[in-house]
């Protein structure tokens, strides 16, 4: 662990993040959250007191170093602390941005105990944006710390370092261009390898392009971050459908790869299953969201996207992907009426994005499930009948089962509806491959530790392997597939 000189600030509370102001930010997809300076992130940096133990890096599915890299942040050495940082994370401007930290890596600080935990992801985003800023002090940091042997890529996949395996010569494929997909195609080019990452949309990023909104993840920090694996030699090939334009045997077969890595994650919408969802104005989230992304309709007026809201509009839905639909849309200028059938304790939502969501004005019906969706003459939305719930005893997911209240139904007038009902793995990998193994909700069978799928050279991870989950947990897997995938290509002796 790194020496420190600096003495340990003993406040409890966080420094404070600097936002936009609530109304100005309803009415606009500017970033929200606008950083620390470099005096606000040495003074939270000094809030961490260094534990021998260091239970933060338990909580981190990548394994940053963050103690590491806090000391030299409280130090006011910013390159050497995004050098740490960047070593095990290959993300970290967006992960100090998307990731649920709370209950991870903050989750796990000692200083939470008595007080808030350190702000671990807002100092992780400082570094990154530091090092944009400052990018020959940065570049210059990576390759000392290179030089010393600590920014190697770590084995999380077997005992040897897969850093001494050296891949010059062979070829991967990497399906889908996530966050589990661009960590694993990342990993493999540190090693020699020559990947080619195929991407069926005309953009690359997968859901971070496409599925979080500007204002939490703006979207030429994605590109920055992928431009990054360009420069590293990963090759991009857009608007490529695995699984109709080339089947995974054939690019093993026919293209030469020898091995491939499926991150397709779970695109596929699921939905509510009740009367009207076929209606005009009834929409599902990640159909908003990227209407707004890829077609840049938060750039408008510039960009006339074809995008709806309506005037007052409804999100189904508790978790994060409900509340970036909410605040999209009220941005877009609806009123935003959130409806869920559990309390807010259940809510599955991060903390902060509930918190933003009450700031910008959107409204909650919490204890609330919709049980038909009405219509006009025309074909069009016009409420929504909902009944009131009570929570029972907890159901298998650990939160306390929602019951009707007999009798107390009652209709929410709308013009738009949104439904966020969680989302699923598009079937077309299972349906092209033989003899590639999945569950019956079309999850495709993959050993955690190397991702070794049940067909040989091919390996999946992130939310095709587990479903719908979090991006640093999908970019653990893609770091623990390369390793694996290392580990196949130069089998050992």
């Amino acid at each position: 662990m790194a020496r420190t000189n600096y003495e340990v600030n003993r406040q409890k509370t966080r420094v404070p993040m600097p936002e936009l102001d609530p109304v100005e930010r309803a009415q606009t997809f500017d970033e929200v959250a606008l950083g620390y300076s470099e005096e606000e992130a040495v003074a939270e940096a000094r809030r961490c007191i260094q534990c021998p133990n260091a239970p933060c890096v338990g909580g981190c599915p990548v394994g940053v170093p963050i103690p590491q890299f806090i000391a030299q942040v409280a130090e006011g050495n910013f390159a050497r602390a995004y050098a740490i940082v960047k070593s095990a994370n290959s993300l970290p401007a967006i992960c100090g941005r998307v990731c649920p930290q709370e209950t991870q890596c903050e989750g796990m600080c000692t200083r939470g105990k008595n007080g808030e935990p350190v702000s671990i992801g807002r100092l992780e985003r400082f570094t990154s944006d530091w090092a944009f800023e400052h990018p020959e002090e940065a570049a210059a940091a990576m390759e000392e710390f290179a030089c010393e042997g600590e920014g190697l890529v770590e084995q999380t996949a077997g005992d040897d370092a897969a850093a001494s395996i050296d891949l010059s010569g062979k070829r991967v494929a990497v399906v889908g261009s996530g966050p589990a997909s661009l960590t694993c195609a990342g990993e493999l080019a540190k090693l020699g390898c020559d990947v080619t990452v195929f991407e069926a949309l005309h953009k690359v990023g997968g859901v971070l392009t496409y599925g979080i909104p500007e204002f939490r993840l703006p979207k030429d920090l994605v590109q920055r971050e992928v431009s990054k694996l360009g420069d590293k030699g990963v090759s991009f090939e857009v608007n490529a459908l695995v699984g109709k334009l080339y089947d995974i045997d054939e690019l093993m077969e026919d293209r030469g790869f020898d091995a491939v890595f499926v991150g397709t994650g779970a695109g596929l919408p699921s939905y509510l299953g009740i009367e009207g969802e076929g209606l005009n104005g009834v929409s599902v989230a990640s159909e908003l969201l990227t209407r707004v992304n890829l077609m840049k309709a938060y750039l408008f007026p510039e960009y006339e996207t074809p995008v709806y809201a309506g005037k007052k509009c409804v999100v189904v839905g508790g978790g994060n992907v409900a509340m970036d639909a909410a605040r999209t849309a009220r941005r877009l200028g609806a009123e935003v009426t959130v409806v869920y059938r559990r309390g807010r304790e259940e809510m599955p939502a991060r903390a902060e994005e509930v918190h933003h969501a009450e700031q910008e004005g959107i409204r909650f019906q919490l204890l609330t499930n919709p049980t038909r969706i009405l219509g006009d003459e025309k074909g069009w939305v016009s409420g929504v009948e909902c009944v009131r719930m009570e929570l029972g005893e907890p159901d298998a997911s650990g939160r306390r089962r929602p019951t009707a209240v007999e009798g107390s139904e009652f209709v929410i007038d709308i013009d738009m509806l949104v439904v966020a009902a969680g989302s699923k793995t598009n079937p077309l990998i299972a349906k092209t491959t033989p003899g590639l193994e999945v569950t019956p909700r079309s999850l495709i069978v993959a050993d955690e530790r190397t991702g070794a799928t049940s067909k040989p050279g091919v390996f999946a991870g992130g939310d095709a392997v587990i479903g719908a989950a979090t991006v640093i947990l999908a970019m653990g897997a893609g770091k623990r597939a390369a390793a694996g995938i290392a580990e196949y290509l130069v089998p050992k002796a």
